[in-house]
């Protein structure tokens, strides 16, 4: 393929993936695809995401709206159509190949062995075209959740920290409300949206009782499933887990956002199960006060090093937001 033509493929991917990240969050157990459809002419004929609840997958939904002029054109998928038949829909790969489209663009192969490589060589047997790989990368940091989940048997889990500049989570007394800005907790509610689950400590629960909800206008109802980490009674309302390994029995949980104290914080960093650290730092210098961690394990600093790479950070209103991510062997 020419140059132009790899533009114009990386190009109509991006777009299938943000088709697929508007909907994280809500998609679990299955992942956040995104598809596109374009006609020989250039013209998207075309468009689906995942629907909530997993079903319809987000190729059904772009054939369906393409109808016809699929037949010839090039589709634009986040991830390998699905070869397995459910009980909830058919195989998309068999969709395609119905369809007749003369090019299929994959962005990533599919981990789970119900359909890996199998999607992608029956498209190839019914005379599609298929490409592998443009836009790996974006499109595996948009459902980073169901790929950890398929490798490590688990969610992807965010931990989530608002931090003074001296590094603390609140004054002596427990008072927190609030440390960052507006455009902060604008950024808290929209990574809420985008998960499937969000937990806290015990502690957490009784000093604040957190409702934990997304209140970003158009997004209200995308407010996650709440879970409570104690040992204590259960709690009418929420998921209970009585330590961090109980994230490996939430098969159906893709992105569990920990928003927990320093209790809670400090249990998920010691049994090494957090992938990625969002620190929203204020400019504000707290003095004696509840710090963000204990002790984590680590008995040297040379320990430390290596273990987290800074992943982004950006500027939101008087704020700064950093984010943090687990590196981990292979």
């Amino acid at each position: 393929m020419s140059r132009a033509g790899g533009a114009l493929d990386r190009r109509f991917m991006a777009q299938a993936i943000a088709l697929g990240e508007a909907a994280r969050g809500t998609t679990a157990p299955n992942p956040n695809v995104g598809c596109l459809i374009v006609a020989p002419d250039g013209a998207v004929v075309g468009r689906g995401a995942t629907a909530s609840g997993g079903r319809p997958h987000a190729e059904a939904v772009a054939l369906q709206q393409a109808g016809e002029l699929a037949t010839g054109a090039t589709v634009y998928v986040t991830l390998e159509p699905c070869a397995h038949v459910s009980e909830r829909g058919p195989a998309c790969a068999d969709l395609l190949a119905a369809a007749k489209p003369a090019r299929v663009v994959v962005a990533l192969k599919d981990p789970d062995p119900r359909t890996s490589g199998k999607g992608i060589k029956r498209l190839r047997d019914s005379g599609v075209e298929v490409k592998v790989g443009t836009g790996r990368a974006a499109a595996a940091q948009s459902i980073a959740g169901y790929l950890t989940r398929m490798k490590l048997g688990r969610p992807r889990i965010t931990l989530k920290l608002a931090l003074s500049i001296d590094g603390k989570i609140a004054l002596p007394s427990g008072e927190s409300k609030w440390i960052t800005a507006e455009d902060a907790r604008a950024s808290v509610h929209l990574e809420r949206a985008r998960s499937d689950m969000i937990l806290v400590g015990r502690g957490t629960y009784l000093a604040d009782q957190p409702r934990l909800d997304v209140r970003l206008p158009g997004l209200e109802e995308r407010s996650p499933r709440r879970a409570l980490l104690t040992r204590g009674e259960t709690v009418d309302g929420w998921e209970i887990l009585r330590s961090p390994e109980d994230v490996h029995r939430l098969h159906d949980v893709n992105d569990l956002l920990v928003e927990g104290g320093s209790a809670t914080a400090t249990a998920f960093l010691t049994a090494d199960l957090v992938d990625r650290i969002l620190i929203y730092r204020a400019p504000i210098i707290v003095g004696e006060g509840k710090s963000s961690f204990g002790y984590v394990g680590l008995d040297a600093i040379a320990d430390a090093h290596g273990r987290w790479r800074i992943a982004d950070e950006r500027r939101l209103g008087p704020d700064r937001l950093e984010v943090y991510e687990r590196v981990r062997e292979g």
